[in-house]
């Protein structure tokens, strides 16, 4: 008989409960899985000083603009005394996508864009694999692009960084495309919850971002808690702990706040919506102009930015700094509707015309914009329900990421933990469930799919899955009874039987009608075309006693498996207590006849 197949993937292997845990194969997993952490880690500590840098030397330096930072931040150098010049800032965007673009478009074009949605790609569609180079141009590119004005967050490069070298260390170890896929993700993780101080956001979100339903890749998970614990205790002894952004003791204690929750998230929706349309407009738009080369789009792309900026200067760069002045109440109803509105556009000309940086970050501050606007908006309303603005601010920047990304659970954790505002949970997952039901239809990710069954990815998994769930006695109306062939007649009078009959596998039984062997009719040929020798040969001597069967509690998986082990067509069905004794034939054209309808009438069912 042939083997049961075996899982496949590193947490099968050492996880299989027939054998005993492996230590050593746990250990090396965990080395890999720490080295991406430490790697990751470094990259963000790495590029947070380019940023610093960047934003001294051009911002502050070049245009006398120094726009605050967030609590948890602080300047790398300290502030010139230049004087803000608002023509210079008009450029400074322009000159940053110029070198941007040629650096992208040069050396690896498919680094352009925001990171993770590259490596979301990545994941589904090429085995996790990532060129080397391409961590290296996004971090300069997106560091050019973000530190002269383009609007972008920082996650993608850094998504990219620790991305990039899982799928490195996976292919140099030459692993499976599974396991290169778990490094990869493990290292979006370790990226996205060092550069935001959220460990554990950033593991659930490699899970989560994934797919647009709310489904996770639980083989994601515990790798990329790794190394997002060490990736963020590497930045952290770097750049001191603590949250991204300061809050005050926010708490939620009257239940009518709901009441203006439940209008934010449906306003997050409406500014979620124009967000994604805007940002994917701008992208069509620039694809379409065919005759401006790829390199230069990026630079018409920051001088509309630049034009922006140039009114309204709060709209580039990152603009952490901004939000952190919202959830403090300190910025005014108009101010805060520009930030949301110019952040749009700001982010959309940037990346949309091909420069290089993350969503996340703008996201958190036109949701906590959005998020300031309804809350001042309430609070002036009924002060005696909505008694704290910024705690709508909290609230905003989850719920419209959550509206933008189809990433609900890990979004809450998010904004949670650079927050620090964990009693802010329960209107965060009111505000997060309606606008992911309200916004599924849309995403920021466009190469996010719906579900493992429809990630190629999974097309393997899901076939077995399916095979896996039936059962050879769940097709006991396609098992065929046939004629056993007694071991002692005689070849003439088997060749009266053959041609009559259309079988093509002959079952030989012995004097008890036990089944002792098996042949087909390719094992007859021999003795149907030497007449002179069909007088002497019995059945028996035809059959092969090495017999490969199945019975009725064998899984459809493993029934095709015995199916290519010899490539034969249909196998002897028997009793799971006594392989003697023939139940009768099954063919391999019906079993996968079977798994048609099955898989149709799953996606009937999903489609109703």
């Amino acid at each position: 008989m042939a083997a049961d197949p075996k899982p496949t993937g590193w947490l099968a292997r050492f996880t299989r409960k027939s054998r005993s845990f492996d230590i050593a194969l746990a250990g090396r997993w965990a080395v890999y899985f720490v080295a991406i952490g430490v790697i990751a880690g470094l990259g963000a500590v790495a590029f947070h000083y380019l940023c610093g840098l960047g934003v001294h030397y051009f911002m502050d330096l070049f245009a006398g603009y120094r726009p605050p930072s967030p609590a948890g931040e602080h300047h790398l150098i300290e502030p010139s005394t230049r004087p803000f010049n608002r023509w210079l800032l008009l450029i400074l965007p322009c000159l940053g996508g110029l070198v941007s673009g040629w650096l992208v478009y040069t050396f690896a074009p498919e680094a352009e864009g925001h990171g993770t949605d590259a490596a979301i790609k990545a994941y589904h569609n090429k085995g996790g694999f990532i060129r080397s180079r391409v961590p290296i141009i996004k971090t300069l590119a997106s560091t050019i692009t973000l530190t002269t004005g383009g609007s972008g967050g920082r996650e993608g490069p850094i998504a990219q960084i620790g991305a990039g070298f899982g799928s490195f260390l996976a292919t140099r170890l030459k692993l499976s495309d599974r396991e290169r896929r778990i490094m990869m993700a493990a290292g979006i993780g370790a990226g996205v919850g060092s550069i935001f101080r959220a460990p554990l956001a950033g593991a659930l979100f490699a899970a989560e971002v994934l797919y647009r339903d709310p489904e996770f890749e639980s083989e994601v998970i515990i790798p990329a808690g790794i190394s997002s614990v060490v990736a963020y205790c590497i930045f952290c002894l770097i750049f001191g702990w603590g949250s991204l952004f300061d809050s005050p003791p926010f708490k939620f204690q009257n239940p009518l706040e709901l009441g203006p929750y439940l209008v934010l998230a449906l306003v997050l929706v409406g500014v979620g919506v124009f967000y994604i349309k805007t940002f994917y407009g701008m992208i069509h738009f620039f694809e379409r102009i065919k005759r401006i080369p790829n390199h230069l789009k990026p630079a018409i792309g920051g001088l509309c930015t630049g034009i922006i900026g140039f009114y309204w200067p709060h709209t580039l760069a990152f603009g952490y700094g901004y939000a952190q002045m919202a959830i403090f109440n300190q910025l005014a109803i108009p101010f805060l509707i520009t930030l949301a509105i110019g952040k749009v556009l700001t982010t959309s000309f940037s990346i949309g015309s091909g420069g290089s940086g993350g969503v996340f970050g703008p996201s958190v501050v036109i949701g906590g914009a959005t998020g300031g606007v309804v809350g001042k908006v309430f609070h002036n309303l009924m002060p005696g329900v909505v008694t704290e603005p910024g705690a709508f601010v909290v609230v905003g920047m989850a719920g419209f990421f959550t509206a933008v990304s189809n990433t609900p659970i890990s979004t809450i954790i998010f904004v949670s933990e650079m927050t620090n505002s964990y009693h802010l949970l329960l209107p965060s997952l009111l505000v997060c469930s309606v606008a992911y039901l309200a916004a599924r239809r849309w995403t920021i990710f466009a190469c996010q799919v719906q579900n493992k069954i429809d990630s190629p990815a999974h097309a393997g998994d899901f076939f077995i899955d399916i095979l896996q769930a039936i059962r050879v006695k769940d097709l006991m109306h396609h098992v065929r009874k046939v004629r056993l062939i007694p071991q002692d007649m005689p070849f003439s009078d088997f060749k009266t039987y053959f041609a009559e009959s259309k079988q093509h596998y002959f079952p030989v039984m012995d004097q008890d009608g036990r089944m002792i062997s098996i042949f087909s009719i390719n094992d007859v040929r021999g003795v149907l075309f030497s007449p002179d020798i069909e007088h002497l040969v019995l059945m028996k001597d035809i059959g092969t006693s090495d017999i490969i069967v199945a019975t009725v509690e064998d899984d459809l998986n493993t029934v095709l498996q015995k199916f290519t082990t010899r490539n034969i067509d249909s196998l002897p069905v028997v009793r799971a207590d006594d392989h003697g004794l023939l139940i009768g034939m099954l063919n391999r054209r019906e079993v996968i006849a079977f798994y048609n309808e099955r898989v149709g009438e799953l996606k009937r069912r999903k489609d109703e």
